[in-house]
């Protein structure tokens, strides 16, 4: 993908699309892991106990570099590659989409599949509020409690999010640092005697 920033959902989207009497219901949302993922997609299925089939796509980091798909039991391409296409037209990473079919008495045919499983994602990633954001490189900031204020303006002034703390006499931190701004905040960093930064 490129760039400093990635395309991702911030609010699920549903759509739905009809054939023949069969139902399709897309869900258009966030993922940011295979875990979370199972999570969703377990809860869909609660959602949907008398359906027929949940095929899904999803993309995880955010080069979109862990991906997976399932036509779950459709026949083999009809389902799960279309919806990762349609991901990957909306230029979507840390997102997923599951379709939910409710069968309708009639086969639809490949093409037919196809369609409705593509229009069902399509209309799902719509009706999703879809957002950028930075790309991040996460470092690890080790540092004497006596230069703490120092380091937590600059945390601020670029507004670093903060996954792990440990606090006491000597801190340690793991912080994102958005790719853009990365070789100044490296400067800022490296200046500040007592701290080490490791990648």
């Amino acid at each position: 993908m490129g760039g400093y920033t990635y395309k991702t959902i911030i609010k699920t989207g549903k759509g739905e699309f009809l054939d023949r009497g069969s139902r399709f219901v897309g869900y258009a949302f966030e993922v940011n892991s295979r875990s979370l993922f199972k999570e969703r997609y377990q809860a869909i299925k609660d959602l949907h106990p008398k359906a027929s089939h949940y095929c899904f796509a999803f993309r995880v980091g955010e080069e979109g570099a862990d991906w997976r798909c399932s036509d779950n039991g459709e026949p083999a391409g009809t389902a799960g590659r279309p919806l990762l296409g349609q991901l990957e037209s909306a230029e979507l990473v840390n997102a997923a989409v599951i379709v939910v079919r409710y069968f309708g008495g009639t086969l639809l045919g490949v093409p037919g599949l196809i369609l409705a499983y593509r229009s069902a994602a399509s209309l799902a990633i719509q009706q999703a509020q879809i957002e950028e954001k930075p790309k991040l490189r996460w470092i690890q900031l080790e540092f004497d409690y006596t230069i703490q204020h120092e380091v937590y303006r600059w945390i601020k002034h670029y507004a670093l999010p903060i996954e792990k703390i440990e606090e006491g006499l000597f801190c340690q931190l793991q912080v994102g640092v958005p790719l853009i701004n990365w070789d100044d905040v490296k400067q800022h960093f490296s200046v500040l005697a007592g701290l080490t930064m490791r990648e």
